[in-house]
């Protein structure tokens, strides 16, 4: 929808392929009698992303409907990121008798978040446009989770982004 030829609303739904990232940690004896006192061991995480965005899209130069030249643009806006992760550990840790600072199993989280970027985009033909734009997620709401490794801003993403815009008047 537009309400000028300046100022636009946009929607996204974004799907990300499997992330995978490995962490090393120690697990630490709940009772002085425990034996071993720490037990070392590797944290493999699988994260499935995805995202829905509604927002506001400025042109500072251009417009959503310009057919020569270039359009400069920002975007500001509002998601809800959902991520499932699978924690798998490299040795079994018995969690009653040990500490750990994440934990072995799966998960699914939400956390909403503040979209912005900036982008630029070239009208090739009729409705179709080319653009390229810079993007951040940053997190509104936390979402601790003892199946994340860490819980500060994670996931704090950046996007460099490409692609064909083909509006629908």
């Amino acid at each position: 929808m537009h309400f000028t030829s300046r100022q636009s609303v946009y929607t996204w739904i974004s799907y990300y392929t499997p992330a995978k990232y490995s962490n090393d940690f120690t697990a630490t004896a709940k009772s002085a009698a425990t034996s071993p006192s720490t037990i070392p061991f590797s944290a493999s995480a699988q994260w499935k992303t995805g995202q829905v965005s509604l927002g506001w899209k400025h042109y500072f130069k251009g417009s959503y409907d310009a057919e020569i030249g270039y359009n400069i643009y920002s975007i500001a806006g509002f998601g809800l990121m959902f991520t499932k992760v699978e924690n798998t550990f490299s040795t079994f840790v018995d969690t009653s008798l040990y500490n750990t600072s994440t934990l072995a199993g799966t998960d699914k989280i939400y956390r909403l978040t503040l979209d912005l970027g900036l982008g630029a985009e070239y009208p090739i033909s009729g409705n179709f446009y080319l653009y390229g734009d810079v993007r951040t997620w940053i997190p509104t709401s936390n979402y601790p989770s003892p199946y994340l490794h860490s819980n500060k801003n994670v996931p704090l993403p950046f996007f460099i982004c490409a692609g064909l815009r083909i509006p629908f008047y």
